[in-house]
């Protein structure tokens, strides 16, 4: 992970952990619970921090999002709509064509297992299309 860039800004890495602290709520603990549960899929990802405050893990192109909402947090995969789904995680934004989302809220359970190959999944895709 960096730290700090030429430009002394914060690293997107401590922008995540900032936002997380600014939470203070379920959704702070389930945001890091989810970055977590990327960085142990993929090791190698690559955290990112755009359009004005999204947590962006990457790997060969954008594997998902971390959005916080009042009500839940969501994870969207950004290419979800080309990935297997055996477990059925995805419970939201599914009529699209590209991508697809998770809604997980407060005291919700999550499948690790399932949410991690599922990483794996879309860094593999992202990997056969570099």
């Amino acid at each position: 992970m960096k730290t700090k860039e030429a430009n002394d800004h914060p690293s997107a890495s401590e922008q995540i952990d900032a936002r997380i602290q600014q939470l203070g709520d379920w959704r702070g603990e389930m945001l890091a619970h989810l970055r977590r549960l990327v960085k142990e899929a993929d090791p190698g990802v690559v955290e990112e921090w755009k359009w004005r405050g999204v947590p962006v893990w990457s790997h060969h192109g954008i594997l998902c999002t971390g959005e916080t909402y009042q009500r839940v947090v969501k994870m969207t995969f950004a290419k979800g709509a080309s990935l297997a789904d055996p477990a059925g995680l995805f419970n939201a934004s599914l009529e699209g064509n590209t991508r697809r989302a998770i809604d997980f809220h407060e005291g919700g359970p999550i499948d690790e297992a399932a949410l991690r190959d599922l990483i794996r999944a879309a860094v593999a895709l992202n990997r056969s299309k570099a």
